[in-house]
């Protein structure tokens, strides 16, 4: 269904921040042989970077959507908001589902130069994350090197396109269309021109980690609970409507009321909050 104009853009940015938050999606192609397209599609998980709003994947080589792009450039990408850790298990067991999104495009193979350009570009993304996180503040720092480095480490993962393990062909997705899917499953069409002008929130780029790091710790839930309580005026799930992070980064215990939280907190937990909007004000958007 569409949204009405005013929440239109909210999506859209919504769908920007979740395709920056994640570094790995499931691509979709149709299936071909010697006769041309058919209508079954072959699906497999990638790993993309985004540049200047648009994705480029690596599909490894022995991947059959190298075969099927020849034929037929149709494709989508599904891509999801990064749970991981304990979060995950929670939204499964209350049967909500992440945020995601889904585009339909085309599938461009990149020459070679361009190819290897995009190459330098994986470069580029790890050092801007080791870059940003070396210059955030302590507090910061501490959420983000508490959280699980194989799960939600963004440089970890696309390290292994530069190892040289193994061979990768690089593509450009066109996106022509896109679907925004909430959590109970509602699809919600976003124009492309709306999708093309929306910004990426800087804290994107860093929401895995923010999501598990700030989950491992009562104290930095709580912190952003009264962050919101006492700064924003609003409740927990508006909060993170405020940090253009998911409304479940959050778990907020049950029958804590506002009075209650900020009688035994004390004023150390709310650097971590500002700390987080602060740095976010000083990272360069994907």
């Amino acid at each position: 269904m569409k949204g009405s104009k005013a929440t239109v853009l909210t999506l859209a940015e919504k769908c920007k921040n979740i395709l920056a938050s994640n570094w790995q999606a499931r691509l979709n192609t149709i299936k071909a042989d010697a006769k041309g397209s058919k209508e079954d599609l072959h699906t497999s998980k990638v790993k993309y970077i985004l540049k200047k709003g648009r994705p480029y994947i690596w599909i490894p080589e022995k991947d059959v959507h190298n075969v099927n792009t020849i034929i037929d450039e149709r494709g989508s990408l599904a891509v999801a908001c990064p749970f991981p850790g304990p979060l995950a298990n929670l939204l499964r067991s209350i049967k909500k589902l992440p945020e995601r999104i889904a585009l339909l495009g085309d599938v461009c193979p990149l020459k070679d130069g361009m190819a290897q350009l995009a190459m330098g570009s994986i470069k580029e993304v790890i050092q801007s994350e080791q870059r940003a996180m070396n210059e955030s503040t302590y507090t910061v720092s501490s959420v983000l090197n508490s959280s699980n480095l194989i799960t939600t480490s963004r440089s970890e993962s696309l390290k292994e396109l530069l190892d040289g393990g193994g061979k990768y062909r690089v593509y450009r997705f066109n996106i022509r269309s896109c679907m925004f899917v909430d959590g109970y499953g509602r699809t919600h069409e976003v124009e492309s021109e709306d999708f093309e002008r929306s910004k990426v929130d800087p804290l994107a780029s860093f929401s895995a980690k923010l999501i598990d790091g700030i989950n491992r710790s009562e104290a930095r839930r709580r912190a952003l609970i009264l962050f919101c309580l006492i700064y924003l005026n609003a409740n927990a799930r508006g909060t993170l409507s405020a940090l253009s992070l998911p409304s479940t980064i959050l778990l907020r215990p049950r029958g804590e009321t506002g009075e209650k939280i900020r009688g035994r907190m004390h004023l150390w937990y709310l650097l971590i909050a500002r700390d987080l909007m602060c740095w976010g004000r000083f990272l360069v958007p994907s």
